[in-house]
């Protein structure tokens, strides 16, 4: 089946978003539709759209000249394994002392690193995002400073790249929870890869609501790399399973949602140590009140 795209530019993020949601009421319909900040500095954002037919040259003319964008550029793309192609390209990600890498690149795994091998059929969370990229530092943050982390939970894991990177790193046996048993069963796969079974215990939970998650409990760090919704519904609970003095790594918060996500976690006796952007996306690092 062919597959066609049509991408274009333009500058301002809720232009952006609204020139994304009016092309997917282009017929014939995308099969897909994305809006990204381009990571020049040029302030721009890229929409694009996939398509199974030739998008409509008119259409997407006159989405240019409505939402002042530039023209279109429509490409018939050749037939391709792509999960083999992002194989190929999907380059390693270092996050302080942490190797993030395909099995494709394992040896060009430095010997004084913390390897995390992620496949990139396993979806989010190869490291390459900045949520991601922002935990794992904060987690090597933490390592450098001499924190120690004897109960660790991972809430909404994905792939458990941050749940096997605190097992990497620490003895304990890590939990790690998604309320996605598909996400979990991708999690086991990742934890069996690493070498890492009996170090890091995949869970199906919404939240922290599962018995073992309560018997571990209270944790001294909790990772929850999510949505901006779903972390401020978690915060009270997050303050009654997180241990006095305990952390909390936070991210899936784009920029301008991170104050209202550290004020409610506030509310809640869990305060801000340490925020980092990396593009558009904000990673806190937080502890509760002794």
């Amino acid at each position: 089946m062919p597959t066609f795209t049509a991408f274009t530019t333009l500058t301002g993020k809720d232009q952006a978003h609204a020139l994304g949601e009016a092309m997917e009421r282009l017929e014939p319909e995308p099969t897909g539709i994305g809006v990204f900040e381009m990571e020049d500095g040029s302030g721009l954002w890229e929409i694009g759209g996939y398509f199974t037919e030739a998008p409509d040259a008119a259409a997407l003319a006159l989405l240019t000249a409505a939402f002042g964008a530039r023209e279109f550029v429509v490409s018939e793309l050749p037939e391709t394994d792509w999960v083999a192609k992002v194989r190929r390209d999907l380059a390693p990600v270092e996050a302080g002392r942490f190797f993030v890498y395909g099995s494709h690149d394992a040896d060009k795994v430095p010997e004084d690193a913390e390897p995390l091998l992620i496949e990139a059929a396993m979806a989010f969370g190869t490291g390459h995002h900045g949520t991601t990229l922002g935990c794992l530092r904060a987690l090597d943050r933490l390592a450098n400073e001499g924190f120690e982390g004897q109960r660790v939970a991972d809430i909404g894991c994905g792939t458990a790249v941050l749940a096997m990177a605190a097992a990497r790193i620490w003895p304990q046996t890590v939990l790690a929870s998604d309320i996605d048993q598909v996400a979990v069963d991708v999690a086991l796969a990742n934890v069996r890869a690493n070498g890492l079974e009996g170090r890091v215990t995949c869970l199906e939970a919404t939240g922290f609501d599962h018995p073992e998650i309560a018997d571990r409990a209270p944790f001294d760090l909790v990772f929850a790399n999510i949505l901006m919704g779903p972390l401020i519904a978690l915060a009270p609970d997050m303050a009654r399973h997180l241990g006095t003095q305990g952390y909390a790594i936070l991210s899936g918060i784009l920029n301008e949602q991170a104050d209202e996500v550290i004020a409610v976690y506030a509310e809640n006796g869990i305060n801000l140590v340490q925020r980092e952007e990396i593009v558009e996306w904000t990673t806190l690092t937080l502890r509760k009140a002794g």
